[in-house]
């Protein structure tokens, strides 16, 4: 081969490592600073791959080391279309003409969100960044100007309203953006006003809420350590051990690392209190992963006895025993075990306390998950209904006579709660709701009977419930 050949042969060599190298660096990636690309991204993603919102957006965020100023603009974008997505496909219906490939709906409905929910954002910006974002994303130039047509069209002439739907529950569904068989299945069960303040509630961020580890420090000295690294927190005013993040990411303190605190939503600290244990007693927590309850049990026992937690994932465990290791409580001992199996894997009646924390539909949760009100179903409430049934079946057997059993759900449909508590009491009539003698002042209905509904606009948490019985001789 001549020189000139083999030079010519390493130049088209070098210049196709080159495009090749090139190629690689272009490659597409969830963040490279436009926040609003991020979230579609992730909107795509819980739409098309049915992930959890809030799972993704934290994976994201750590993933992509986003910085906090774009962190809580990507959690706003996020959360917001989502939970006002019906609401802004109402908007948007008069405008859309043809069909839309789901992406560029996903993309009206983030940058209408915008337009008519933030006000520190200008509209002109937010119609500017999705344009732009369809011709990065587009195949050809017709689908940014469609979406430009779309939005400027809404700047021109405004929303619809909502006003003129004659039908409260139509209105109200389509306004905080719930599904109306749901909506009409919470008025029937709570009727109207209740159901209002609920739906509005749910569309407010989570108050973020920490637990103070009794091991290591009282409140006050939990407090002050979040003071002392500058977070603003406060007592909170129904559980003692509680304490309320006003500004900052508790996750990433010391007294997070140190396990002088754990992260705990305030409602679901309620079943240690009626769990009623106390240091020494054989506790089984049957559905405990991650642990946030099984950790509090253990707190409540002083760390003295014998705490079982199982769940069916072995993953999970990973997830018990990390939170027990930072805490340092040593009593407990997480084991891999369907709860319905427990009552041939336990020998009977072996137990002083038994948590029942059933798996549910979530509806109490829908701030930190907002996908979920879209993706249940009145059929779901059967099929749990029975898995519950059948998890208060199985430690009914594995529980000591005078012994305590606690049933409890992060969800607020009364087929799920109320429903499960009469047909387990009318299949076990020697099993009796009990009154909870230790529960705080601000737990009423725990102290008077036994089980309570908290609903996220009671104390700003999530909707939970609760139950407590007695097995008798």
């Amino acid at each position: 081969m001549s020189k000139i050949k083999t030079e010519k042969k390493r130049e088209r060599q070098a210049a196709h490592a080159e495009r090749k190298a090139n190629k690689k660096k272009a490659k597409p990636a969830i963040w490279d600073g436009n926040v609003r690309d991020a979230a579609l991204t992730i909107l795509l993603s819980v739409d098309q791959n049915q992930a959890y919102s809030n799972l993704l957006l934290h994976q994201t965020i750590e993933k992509y080391k986003i910085d906090k100023k774009d962190r809580g603009l990507l959690t706003e974008l996020t959360y917001g279309t989502l939970q006002y997505k019906m609401t802004l496909d109402f908007y948007l219906e008069p405008y859309v003409r043809g069909k839309l490939d789901e992406w560029v709906r996903w993309l009206l409905r983030l940058s209408l969100y915008q337009i008519a929910y933030l006000d520190k954002i200008p509209d002109h910006a937010a119609v500017n960044e999705a344009v732009e974002i369809a011709k990065h994303r587009a195949r050809h130039r017709g689908v940014s100007a469609t979406v430009n047509g779309i939005l400027r069209s809404i700047l021109r002439e405004g929303v619809r309203d909502t006003t003129s739907i004659k039908d409260d529950a139509t209105r109200i569904s389509i306004e905080t953006s719930h599904p109306e068989w749901l909506v009409r299945r919470y008025i029937e069960g709570f009727g109207f006003e209740k159901t209002e303040d609920l739906l509005i509630e749910n569309n407010f961020p989570p108050l973020q809420t920490v637990r103070v580890n009794s091991m290591k420090a009282d409140t006050t000295k939990g407090l002050e350590t979040l003071w002392a690294e500058e977070y603003s927190v406060k007592r909170s005013s129904t559980i003692p051990e509680c304490l309320h993040i006003i500004e900052g990411q508790p996750a990433r303190s010391k007294a997070f690392a140190d396990g002088v605190i754990t992260i705990q939503d305030e409602s679901s600290m309620i079943p240690a209190y009626a769990l009623d244990v106390k240091p020494g007693m054989r506790v089984f927590d049957m559905c405990a992963a991650p642990g946030g309850k099984t950790t509090h049990i253990a707190e409540k026992m002083n760390n003295e006895g014998e705490l079982i937690a199982t769940d069916l994932h072995q993953h999970k465990m990973k997830l018990i025993q990390q939170n027990a290791d930072r805490l340092g409580l040593s009593v407990i001992k997480p084991e891999v075990l369907d709860g319905r199996k427990a009552k041939d894997h336990f020998e009977k009646e072996s137990f002083d306390r038994i948590l029942v924390d059933a798996p549910c539909s979530g509806l109490g949760v829908i701030r930190r998950k907002p996908d979920i009100k879209y993706t249940k179903s009145v059929e779901d409430f059967a099929s749990l209904h029975a898995i519950q049934l059948d998890l208060l079946d199985s430690a009914y057997e594995l529980l000591k006579v005078q012994g305590k059993m606690v049933y409890s759900t992060c969800t607020i449909d009364k087929m799920e709660n109320d429903g499960t508590v009469e047909a387990f009491l009318a299949k076990h009539p020697d099993m009796e709701l009990a009154p909870v003698e230790n529960a705080p002042e601000a737990l009423p209905q725990l102290r008077e009977n036994g089980m309570m509904q908290v609903f996220p606009q009671d104390f700003n948490s999530d909707g939970f419930f609760v139950a407590a019985f007695v097995k008798k001789g």
